[in-house]
């Protein structure tokens, strides 16, 4: 099965990828239900929104990180200091409960996917999506960019804190192994990453250096009223949006305080989608709406005076008025000098059968 994801971004159209990750826990305690309920209800809700795939974390935090790995994100917004701490709270799920999370999101018609973080995970994810997610923070890892390579899936790769000499580098892991589609993904590891630090210009030289491969953009921004981080990016290049998902941005810790929820979601498909009907076409022609515009606001060579039969036409004779439906001032050179069949009176709107030699 080919990667809906990946269709819809080759063919030029916007993907936006709602990362779930692991937030699903905080709304299952939320609504007093199960993990799994409150990850199937996200799904949905995601669905609905028009998001067109979801995303989750396959991990486990003992082989994430190490047990004095410090934290990097906002202390103010997720206390825990602890990365292996953090992660421990939420690594329950396995294979089993992702493979009923991609089932039922192939029931609803969105895409499944999640980020793997070991080898272990990278395997069983195999047979539950068609593309692979690789994290900035793996972007060096090489020998595990390579294993997920070639598994001979397309690949979303995300690039914050990166320098162009290690992107290049793993791009060209991945190449080596792997022929299938590749999405850059501009990112900003900071969470949240302030509106000023979202550096979304990067979008524009990423897709110069890079032609061959699908960019977009994994958002770490607070919502902002009117989406436009997402929607800049968009017309900056950016194809596909990735952006973490949640029910209630005002729960505290871990990924809701960034994240869009099906409101933001909303906003982002109906701005893009206007966005993409104010663009229009590439060709340099005129629409055929403005057909009428051109006749009656354009302006015709109009006599000034009365001309008498046999008169040759001078300069002096004519003006320009709307509409544009007789002589086109352009013409002007070609009706100076010819002579009048017929009389014609001042304020006429001037017709090549009115003159001799038309």
């Amino acid at each position: 099965m080919k990667s809906r994801v990946i269709e819809r971004a080759l063919s030029g159209e916007f993907v936006l990828i709602a990362e779930i990750g692991v937030n699903y826990y905080d709304i299952a305690n939320k609504y007093e239900i199960t993990p799994m309920e409150a990850a199937k209800l996200m799904i949905k809700e995601a669905h609905d929104s028009g998001i067109h795939a979801v995303k989750f974390q396959s991990y486990k935090a003992d082989t994430l990180a190490a047990k004095d790995s410090p934290s990097y994100w906002d202390t103010n917004e997720e206390a825990t200091r602890s990365q292996f701490e953090l992660f421990k709270k939420f690594d329950s799920f396995s294979f089993n409960e992702y493979k009923e999370l991609a089932n039922f999101s192939n029931e609803l018609g969105i895409e499944f996917l999640s980020t793997a973080f070991d080898l272990e995970s990278a395997d069983y994810l195999y047979e539950l999506m068609d593309v692979y997610k690789i994290s900035s923070s793996d972007l060096t890892n090489l020998p595990f960019v390579e294993y997920q390579a070639k598994k001979g899936k397309s690949i979303l790769l995300s690039i914050g804190a990166s320098s162009e000499q290690e992107i290049n580098r793993t791009i060209d892991v991945i190449k080596k192994n792997n022929n299938q589609p590749i999405v850059l993904l501009h990112c900003v590891l900071e969470y949240p990453t302030p509106f000023d630090h979202a550096n979304l210009n990067r979008i524009v030289s990423l897709k110069e250096k890079y032609p061959d491969l699908i960019i977009g953009y994994s958002d770490h921004t607070k919502p902002d009223y009117h989406v436009d981080v997402v929607k800049t990016a968009y017309n900056l290049g950016a194809l596909v949006i990735e952006k973490h998902f949640t029910l209630d941005k005002s729960l505290p810790g871990n990924d809701h305080y960034h994240a869009m929820d099906p409101e933001d979601a909303k906003k982002i498909v109906d701005g893009i989608k206007f966005i993409d009907s104010i663009r229009g076409s590439y060709d340099i022609k005129f629409l055929e709406s403005e057909i009428t515009s051109r006749q009656n606001a354009r302006r015709s060579l109009v006599t000034s005076c009365d001309i008498k039969k046999g008169e040759e036409i001078t300069r002096e004779m004519l003006t320009f008025k709307r509409p544009g439906t007789g002589i086109s001032p352009a013409e002007i050179e070609c009706i100076i000098g010819k002579i009048a069949i017929e009389d014609i009176a001042e304020d006429t709107i001037l017709n090549y059968k009115m003159l001799s030699g038309s």
